[in-house]
Parts: C-alpha cells; sequence; structure tokens
C-alpha cells in the first residue's frame, strides 16, 4: 500500500480483504496517537470518515447537540453552516454525521477528487475547530434555549436537537428501544441517553457542552477511515500537516464499560402516550431481550444473524409463529442488535396486553426449549447464511456507498479493541465456520447458553396512557410559567433580549469573505453528458421484454410485471393486500416459512410491489400506468428456482386461508402506523397529493392512508368481510396474472440471456389464459385538507398542488428550485429559525410540487412560510459563486453512483415514464446554464402549488385542534 515510508504514522497492520476485494490497513499517528484505517481499492466512490468515542454521562444530549453544533461553522470555515454550503454546493454522495449510543461519526463521500479533498478538509476542521466556543448562539439553536418572544408571551423550550427528541419520544418503538438499552446496561453509559432526553436537555449548560468538546473531540480518541481508490499517501501527509501534527497525544478515558451480567432477569414497565380517542385495549409491547456476547466475537456475532433469521425474522420462524398462534400481540418482531459494545437479542409482541406477559414469556422460552432439545429446522439454517452471504458478497446497499457501510461495520469492532477493524468486514471465512456447524448442535447450545440459561436479560413493558402527552406538556407549561413568575420584570426583559438575539444571529448574512472560504467546484467540472440508459426491446416467447446490459458479477435482476388497467376504482386497496400477501401465505407447495426459505436457499430474495409510471408525454390528462411487479434476484445458474418460485407465489398461492389472511391484516396495519410515525412527511405529502392527483390517489389506496383505513376496517369486522376479502384476491390474481398480461424488465450481461427463452416459457404456461376484462379504472380525487391527530408532540405539514394544473410548466432548473428551498429558504426559516429537525420539496414532470416539515414543533408559522416562497423568489438575488453552488448541488443529487440494479431500475423507470434521452438532456442543459433570472421565473409555479390550496398535517393533538379552521376533516389514526 506505500504507506510505510511516512515517518508521522506507525504501521499496525495490514491485510488482504478478499471479501471485499480490498487492502487493509491500520496505522496509529505517532504525535497524536490518532487511529487509522485505510481500505483501498478500485472503488471511485470514495469515503472519509472521523469519529470519536462518546459514551453519554447523562441524558441532556450532549453527544447529539455536539453532532448538530461542530458543523455551524470553524475555524477556517467561520460562515454560519458550512454543512449545508457543501450540501448545497458539492458533488458528494453522501453527507452526513450521526449519533449512536456510544460514538459520533461525520462521513463524507464523492466520486470526485477535488471535491473529496474539499469535504475532507471542512470535516476536518469542524470536528476539531468548531465556532461553539465563539458564538453560544450555536449551542442555543442546535441544543436549546428559552423562547420569549415578548414579556405577555408563554415562555418554551426551543432547538433543533430539542424538537428532533420530542418527536424521537413519541414513538413507542422508539421508547421501548431506549428502556431496552438503558436496562440491560445500568452501569455503563448506555443507561443515558446519547440523542437527549427532551425533558433532561433543558438542563445541559454551555459550559459542560464545551467541557463535552474538550474532553472527546481530540485526535487521540478519533477513529479516521479512509476508503476507495486514491493516494493514501497523499492523504495521510496532509491530515499529518493541516490536523493531527497540531496535537499531542493525551489520555482520554472514553472506555465503554463492560456491563457484568444480572444475577436474575429484570423486569421494566414504563408508559407511552395515545391520543385520547385510541383504545388502551390491544395496545402494549412486550419485549423479551438478552445480552449476547460481545460484538469482538466474530462467530457470535454472525452466527446470531442467523439464528435471528431462522428464529423469528423469516415469516413462518418458529417463535414468530407461536407467539402469533396464541395470539399474544397481533405484530411478532425482532431484532439483533450488533452495533454496541454487548449485543442485544430482542422478541417483541406488538399490539398485545399486559396481562398476556406470563404466557409472552412461557411461549418463547417453550419454543426455544424445544429448539435446543430436538434442533432447528436445517433448511431454516442454510436459507439463513445464504441470505446473508449473498448481501455480503452482492454489496448493494441502495443509495448508500459501499466504503460507507464497510466503515460503519468496522466501527462494531474497532470501537472496543483498537487492533481488530476487520474481523466482521472480512466474514467468508466466518460463513464457511457456519455452515459446517449445521447439523453439529452448535447452533442449538447458542439457544440453551445465551437465551436460556442467561440471566443478563430484561422483559420490558411498554403500555399505552391515554393523554400522557397532553398532560405532560400541561406539566411543562406549568414549569415553565412558574419559572417565568419567579423572575424579576428586568430578568423577563433579558430572556425577551436574548431570544432576539438568537434571532437576529439566525437571520444575519454570512460574511461574503467567510463564503469564499468553503470550496466550491465550476460548473465547468460536472460532465454535460448524461448516464446512458440501457434499454433494448425484445419479445421472448411472446413475452416484450426490456433487456438492460450490464456487468452485474453473475447476477441476474429480473422484474416480471402485470399491467393494473381493468382493475376497478373498488378493487385498488385489495391491490395493495394481494400484493402485500403474496409470498408470506401457503401455496399448493409450500408452507409460508418453507417457501421463504426456500427462496432464499436459492436466490437472492423475491418481493412483490406496486409501480406507478406517469406518462410524460401526456401530463395535462394525467395519464398513468400501475403495475403489479414481482422481483428476483439469483446467480445465472439459480434463475430457473427464481422464475419457478415466482410462479408458484402468483399462480398457487391458497388466498382462501382465512387464519392467515387475518395474521397479515393484523401485521400489516401495526407496520403502516409505524410507517406513518417514522415517515410522516411523506405520509402526508401524498395524502395531500392525491386531493388532486389520481396517481397519487392510487398510491394512498394502496399504501397511504386510505389503505390503512381499509385494512383497519376489514380487520375490525373480519367476520362479515373476510368472504368478500378472498373472493376478491382470487378474483385480482385471475384478472392480472395473465399470459397476455405480462411483461419483463431483465438487468445482467449478455451471458444472462442464456435459457431466458425457457425460463418464460415456463413462467408463462403457468399463468391464467382467461379473456382480460374490459373494465377502465378512473380513480375519483377530491379535495379535503385534513388533520391527523397522534400523541406525538410535533408536526408533518404538508402543502401540495399541481403547477401545470394551474398554468406553470415544467424545467430542469425546478431541481435547482428544490436545493434552493430545501437547504436556503426553508432551512433557515422551518429547521434554523422554528427549530424543526427537517424540511424539504419536490417538484415532478407530471406538475406535482410539494413542501413539507419533519419533526416541526409548529403549525401555523410553518404553512406562512410557505406563503412566503412567492415573495422570496421574486427578489431572488444571489451572486454567480451562489449560482454556481446550486447547480452543483443539484448534480450531486442526479449524478448519483448506481449499482448495476439501479441501473438497470433506472432505465426501465425512464421508459415505462416515456422519458427519452432528448428530454434529459435537455432538462440537464436547462441546469448547467441557469442563472438567477430563471430562479425568479420560477415564482409562477411556486404561486401555482400554492393556488391548490391543499393541506395535510399529522401531528399532536394539541396543535391541530387549534387550528381546526385549517381543515375540512379532523381525525385520529
Amino acid at each position: 500500500m506505500g504507506v510505510k515510508d511516512l515517518n508521522a504514522y506507525q504501521v499496525l497492520k495490514e491485510e488482504d480483504l478478499k471479501g471485499i476485494k480490498a487492502k487493509g490497513c491500520l496505522l496509529r499517528h505517532k504525535k497524536s496517537g490518532a487511529r487509522i484505517l485505510l481500505v483501498e481499492n478500485d472503488d471511485d466512490n470514495k469515503v472519509f470518515s472521523i469519529g470519536f468515542r462518546t459514551p453519554p454521562q447523562d441524558s441532556t444530549g450532549v453527544p447529539h447537540i455536539m453532532e448538530h453544533s461542530v458543523l455551524c461553522g470553524s475555524r477556517n470555515f467561520p460562515a454560519k453552516d458550512p454543512f449545508v454550503e457543501m450540501v448545497k454546493g458539492s458533488l458528494n454522495t453522501f453527507l452526513n454525521a450521526m449519533t449512536y449510543p456510544d460514538k459520533t461519526v461525520y462521513p463524507v463521500a464523492s466520486c470526485n477528487d477535488k471535491d473529496f479533498q474539499n469535504l475532507m478538509h471542512v470535516y476536518m476542521d469542524a470536528v476539531l475547530y468548531p465556532n461553539i466556543y465563539k458564538h453560544e448562539e450555536i449551542f442555543r439553536q442546535e441544543g436549546w434555549s428559552y423562547q420569549l418572544d415578548s414579556v405577555e408571551d408563554k415562555l418554551k423550550y426551543n432547538g433543533v436537537v430539542y424538537n428532533e427528541m420530542k418527536g424521537a419520544f413519541s414513538s413507542p418503538e422508539g421508547v421501548l428501544d431506549r428502556v431496552v438499552l438503558n436496562t440491560l446496561f445500568p452501569d455503563t453509559s448506555y443507561a443515558n441517553e446519547s440523542g437527549g432526553d427532551p425533558e433532561v436537555i433543558p438542563e445541559l449548560t454551555y459550559e459542560q457542552f464545551l467541557d463535552f468538546h474538550r474532553k472527546y473531540y481530540h485526535p487521540s480518541n478519533s477513529y479516521i477511515y479512509l476508503y476507495g481508490d486514491m493516494d493514501m499517501e497523499e492523504k495521510l501527509d496532509w491530515l499529518d500537516k493541516e490536523y493531527l501534527s497540531k496535537f499531542d497525544f493525551v489520555s482520554v478515558d472514553s472506555e465503554i464499560k463492560y456491563q457484568d451480567p444480572f444475577a436474575k432477569i429484570v423486569e421494566k414497565e414504563i408508559p407511552y402516550s395515545i391520543a385520547s380517542d385510541e383504545s388502551e385495549e390491544d395496545n402494549t409491547y412486550l419485549s423479551y431481550n438478552k445480552v449476547i456476547g460481545t460484538s469482538l466475537d466474530k462467530e457470535l456475532y454472525l452466527a446470531f444473524q442467523i439464528l435471528d433469521y431462522a428464529l423469528l425474522s423469516a415469516p413462518g420462524a418458529p417463535l414468530k409463529k407461536a407467539l402469533t398462534d396464541a395470539g399474544i400481540g397481533k405484530d411478532i418482531m425482532g431484532s439483533y442488535d450488533n452495533g454496541i459494545y454487548q449485543p442485544i437479542f430482542s422478541i417483541v409482541s406488538k399490539n398485545a396486553n399486559q396481562e398476556q406477559k406470563k404466557a409472552f414469556i412461557q411461549v418463547i422460552e417453550d419454543v426455544l426449549r424445544e429448539c435446543a432439545d430436538k434442533g432447528i429446522d436445517q433448511k431454516a439454517l442454510e436459507a439463513g447464511i445464504n441470505y446473508h452471504e449473498f448481501r455480503y458478497r452482492e454489496a448493494d446497499f441502495g443509495n448508500y456507498p459501499k466504503g460507507l457501510m464497510y466503515g460503519l461495520q468496522m466501527m462494531d469492532s474497532w470501537l472496543y479493541d483498537d487492533e481488530k477493524p476487520f474481523i466482521h468486514i472480512e466474514a467468508l471465512d466466518t460463513f464457511e465456520f457456519l455452515k459446517k456447524q449445521i447439523g453439529t448442535g452448535y447452533y442449538e447450545e447458542l439457544i440453551q447458553k445465551y437465551l436460556l440459561d442467561n440471566t443478563h436479560g430484561a422483559i420490558v413493558i411498554v403500555k399505552p396512557e391515554k393523554g400522557r402527552t397532553a398532560q405532560r406538556d400541561r406539566e411543562l407549561e406549568e414549569k415553565l410559567q412558574a419559572y417565568k413568575n419567579s423572575l424579576s420584570a428586568r430578568e423577563q426583559e433579558v430572556l425577551v433580549e436574548r431570544t432576539k438575539a438568537l434571532e437576529a444571529y439566525q437571520s444575519a448574512p454570512d460574511d461574503e469573505e467567510d463564503l469564499a472560504k468553503i470550496p466550491i467546484l465550476k460548473r465547468e467540472d460536472i460532465s454535460r453528458d448524461i448516464e446512458p440508459i440501457i434499454n433494448e426491446e425484445m419479445n421472448i416467447s411472446g413475452v416484450p421484454v426490456v433487456f438492460h446490459e450490464i456487468e452485474t458479477n453473475g447476477i441476474g435482476y429480473v422484474d416480471v410485471m402485470f399491467d393494473l388497467s381493468g382493475v376497478t376504482e373498488e378493487m385498488l386497496s385489495y391491490v395493495g393486500i394481494l400484493q402485500s400477501v403474496l409470498g408470506i401465505i401457503d401455496t399448493e407447495h409450500f408452507e409460508y416459512g418453507a417457501l421463504f426459505n426456500e427462496i432464499n436457499m436459492h436466490t437472492g430474495g423475491i418481493g412483490t410491489s406496486l409501480e406507478l409510471y406517469s406518462d410524460v408525454t401526456n401530463v395535462r390528462e394525467k395519464a398513468f400506468r400501475a403495475t403489479f411487479e414481482i422481483k428476483a434476484k439469483a446467480l445465472y445458474a439459480k434463475l430457473p428456482v427464481a422464475f419457478d418460485m415466482m410462479a408458484e407465489i402468483l399462480t398457487q398461492s391458497k388466498l382462501e386461508d382465512e387464519k392467515r389472511l387475518k395474521e397479515i391484516l393484523a401485521m400489516l396495519k401495526s407496520r403502516l402506523l409505524m410507517k406513518f410515525q417514522s415517515s410522516g412527511h411523506t405520509t402526508a405529502a401524498l395524502r395531500a397529493m392525491s386531493y388532486s392527483s389520481p396517481s397519487a390517489k392510487l398510491k394512498d389506496m394502496t399504501n397511504g392512508i386510505e389503505f390503512y383505513e381499509k385494512i383497519a376496517y376489514i380487520e375490525e369486522h373480519f367476520e362479515e368481510e373476510k368472504g368478500r376479502l378472498v373472493e376478491n384476491l382470487k378474483s385480482l390474481a385471475r384478472q392480472l396474472f395473465r399470459a397476455d398480461n405480462m411483461m419483463l424488465s431483465y438487468t445482467a450481461a449478455k451471458e444472462g440471456l442464456q435459457d431466458m427463452e425457457t425460463m418464460i416459457s415456463s413462467m408463462k404456461a403457468s399463468l391464467n389464459h382467461e379473456e382480460p376484462k374490459d373494465s377502465p379504472c378512473m380513480i375519483h380525487c377530491q379535495k379535503k385538507n385534513e388533520g391527523f391527530k397522534t400523541a406525538s408532540k410535533v408536526q408533518y405539514v404538508a402543502r401540495t398542488g399541481n403547477f401545470i394544473d394551474n398554468g406553470a410548466s415544467y424545467t430542469g432548473a425546478l431541481q435547482i428550485l428544490k436545493v434552493i428551498l430545501s437547504y436556503e429558504y426553508l432551512w433557515q426559516n422551518i429547521r434554523v429559525k422554528g427549530g424543526a429537525y427537517g424540511c424539504m420539496s419536490n417538484f415532478n414532470r407530471i406538475g406535482e410540487g410539494y413542501f413539507v416539515s419533519y419533526r416541526d414543533p409548529n403549525l401555523r408559522r410553518t404553512l406562512e412560510v410557505y406563503d412566503g416562497i412567492v415573495e422570496y423568489l421574486k427578489e431572488f438575488t444571489v451572486s454567480e459563486r451562489d449560482m454556481t453552488k446550486y447547480i452543483i448541488g443539484t448534480m450531486s443529487n442526479i449524478d448519483q453512483p448506481m449499482t448495476p440494479a439501479a441501473k438497470g431500475d433506472r432505465s426501465m423507470n425512464l421508459y415505462m415514464n416515456k422519458v427519452s434521452a432528448e428530454m434529459i438532456q435537455k432538462e440537464r442543459r436547462e441546469i448547467l446554464e441557469a442563472g438567477q433570472d430563471d430562479i425568479r421565473r420560477l415564482s409562477k409555479v411556486v404561486e401555482a402549488v400554492l393556488k391548490a390550496d391543499q393541506l395535510c398535517v399529522i401531528g399532536s393533538e394539541e396543535k391541530i385542534e387549534e387550528e381546526r379552521n385549517l381543515f375540512g376533516t379532523v381525525t385520529s389514526f
């Protein structure tokens, strides 16, 4: 690797990382003691990360507030928000920071060498020389502060992290995860909440905050990681000269202490809030949790991922099935958290009742005992190993760079042992070891030792309490009022002055000289050419096929598509149910658990989805095409099995299994509610858009709020509805899965086409050959403007509309507007000043536009911010440098590196949406050549979106009731 000659570093270990096709090198910086990890390969999506071990000593959230704050200006880059400047003006493929229970990491990634160096520079400066010492306002903005707009107003707390954690603590799943961690490790830093407990955050002082940085943000406590195709020696030399050589080694006490096992299992109960009109029945979470060794045991680390699959996570797994059959909870979930020093294996019954606790424990331990005594299903173990090994070899992390995910996994061991960064990332030998253990009693012994005999565990119950949020809000209001009353008139005026001073700091424009210090690329650094679209139309065995010839490392990605035209509006929600049921219900030849295992033994997985494609050549008619899709990925040699299994699922599923259907509906209802809580912003935006968009209405009917309402109704009236449900599912399967309704998208290298004709012919023969029904689908939209009340303390505020309906048109410059609004106007007004955790906007080719906030303490104020966008754009005036920055940030979103599967999906999406290469090239030119006049003209687009006046808010009962006059209807989930 050529780093031995660098005098500033000591090479500790070099390793050939065959599993990820890379060379690894572990070093220590001699002067500062910084730990360095290099992973060198030919990946041009380069990653840099600096992390620190940050065990929290209390629940004030200081690690989390620090993570936000160091990115708000530094010695070399003194502008108020270099992070956002880099989001707006770099070609990053990843740019973020994350707080974990025991560490804080700052990763960046880019394919552009110059950009990558810029990102490294900004991040190193941010963590080591932040402006937090100069500007207390950063702490008050990102952490917490008293907000008193005038002496007559109510005193409030505000702050980005404070509001973010109010949202996080509103989720019962979030409450459960935190309580489990705190309960299992009472003598360690895991007993504290690193993200911050909203009730404790206001106890943090500015001086304590600074002390935390002084103690932990030192190179001696750092973990620096470089990955990809770059000159490692040059990067190490730069790190030494610019930063590390300025620091001497100090001893930092940041050890993650080991929790001694308990003498007996502990139990804990804690309430969570539900809305006043929700039922407390069937709303309790029961959880069974055991500590599993340490994350430094590489066999155990992976073995329990396999056991999690075989015992709990896979459909039909014995723990999941036994608890479901016993009626203990309606949604059985589990997890194996190995991202901490002592991993946790958890079994959770959601929608249970507190009085079922004893039966819950009994069922779990009976199943575990039977598995330990009689043996685990060997096929389930084989499937679990293949499932994880396929993903390890494929290394497809979606939108996340490979190097980022590898780096985070290495921290699972490196953080706890300086000499062991590679043990989990170099996993091929571990997989081979685990395969050999099947049938030897190894897995059964693990169950006996770590799950049955292990007393280091906790039974945690999270139970519902009506109106808890409102009660806590009242108590907080009274507490703040009492504090305000205790202040003298002058002290109250001081709070008003401090509030205004913070607002003045936030509103003051950055000095142009400071902004100019943040490095940006030039427009000329961006390629003017689009990524090629790879679509080759074929006809194989009478089936239309679109082939995407891409090197895929021997994996074929198959997407079989069935058109939904002909499905009536009344049946669309049932299509959503059918899509959710297939693959997890018995078929003619397999019980559903065995089916899932068979799939994972031979393939990389099979899944179903509903997709919508809008005809961009016919936007005024709102023409779109909806498809039911079943997707598989497998090595070429295993593709025949994949096709057989897809045919089995589509044509042989036992849709008359009422018992299983009822179980799936209950699980679906549970998962949708969880999605609404974690992704309320996308849910609200989709719902608001459905008031005028037939395609959005279809999405809402099959995976949104209307779908949830349908599921909830059928589940509640199951005896009356089950006959209709079964008949509708069977009817839809006959109607959709016809040979003449089949189309294929296939991504592979040329050799992957071998035998495709045989496989398609076989599948086609298994499908229905009836004549299609001629019943065109007419979707009716209706404006509602709804407020959905939850027990949350924050809001998701969505305003949407179709700008083409109101006379505007689409242009590539709208992609720039998205960056300007999301990271300039909305960021400043909704996040920085309003205290929301997030805000975003979007505009698409069919005229749909939206503005939405995330974990937002406000409602009406946010709507006023949206109303101000038009005037902001009319007056939009920026320098050429700023305009270039926005364009580069836009291209960063467009030019994200893609996996082979993603390249195939992109090409197919463009094909189905009728988007030509010429259209994309034109949009790219409109982006690269845009000036501020082009942005000003877009005020008409925003005006057209707002004119639709479509509003949906998901949020706290109190806020929505306060603003009831904004809504046509107000309801609860």
